[in-house]
C-alpha cells in the first residue's frame, strides 16, 4: 500500500510506503521481524531532548531487532518548522541521531497521513483510538507488524516501563 492509497485497509504497518527525510520511499515491510517505535518529532519542542535518549536506546537494542523511525512533524504549536534538510541537519548535529528519519509529514487533522490513521484509529489498526497530542507521542509496533500501544509524549523513554518491557519481552 502506498501512503496516498486509502482505499483499502492495512493489515499491519508492513502495508505502507513512505518517503523518507530524503524523499526515498521508504517500504515498511522491510522491517518485517523487528519491533518498532514509532515517534512523531520536532525539534523546538520542550520533548525535543528526547531524541537523545531515543538514540541512546536505539544503540542499545537496534542489534536485538528493535527500529526507531522518527516522522518529523509541525502540527504543534509550529514547532518544526523546518525543511526536511533542516531537520535532518538538525538530528544529524545535535543529537547524532542514526536511525531513520521520515520526510515531514501531518500526524492528525484534515491533512494526516495514511500511516498515522492507522497508528491512531481502531477501525484501521483494529486495536484502539491512541489520539496523538503532542510531539514525542511513542507507538509501539509487534515484530508482526501490529499496534502494541502507545506512549504519552512527557513519558522519557528511557524511564518508559512499557517501553522497555517492550523491547525486552
Amino acid at each position: 500500500m502506498n501512503t496516498g492509497n486509502t482505499s483499502s485497509v492495512p493489515s499491519s504497518i508492513y502495508d505502507f510506503v513512505v518517503k523518507d527525510i530524503d524523499g526515498n520511499d521508504f517500504d515498511f515491510s522491510q522491517l518485517k521481524g523487528k519491533k518498532l517505535i514509532i515517534v512523531n518529532t520536532a525539534s523546538k519542542c520542550g520533548h525535543t531532548p528526547q531524541y537523545a535518549e531515543l538514540e541512546r536506546i536505539y544503540q542499545q537494542y537496534k542489534s536485538k531487532n528493535v527500529e526507531i523511525i522518527a516522522f518529523p512533524s509541525n502540527n504543534f504549536l509550529w514547532q518544526e518548522p523546518g525543511t526536511n534538510a533542516a531537520i535532518k541537519e538538525f538530528c544529524s548535529v545535535k543529537y547524532k541521531i542514526t536511525f531513520p528519519i521520515m520526510s515531514k509529514i501531518s500526524v492528525r487533522g484534515k491533512r494526516i497521513e495514511p500511516i498515522y490513521s492507522w497508528l491512531t484509529l481502531k477501525e484501521i489498526n483494529g486495536v484502539a483510538n491512541a489520539r496523538v497530542t503532542w510531539n514525542f507521542q511513542k507507538f509501539l509496533i509487534s515484530d508482526k507488524g501490529q499496534w502494541v500501544g502507545s506512549i504519552p509524549p512527557g513519558e522519557s523513554p528511557e524511564n518508559s516501563k512499557t517501553l522497555i518491557n517492550f523491547i525486552q519481552q
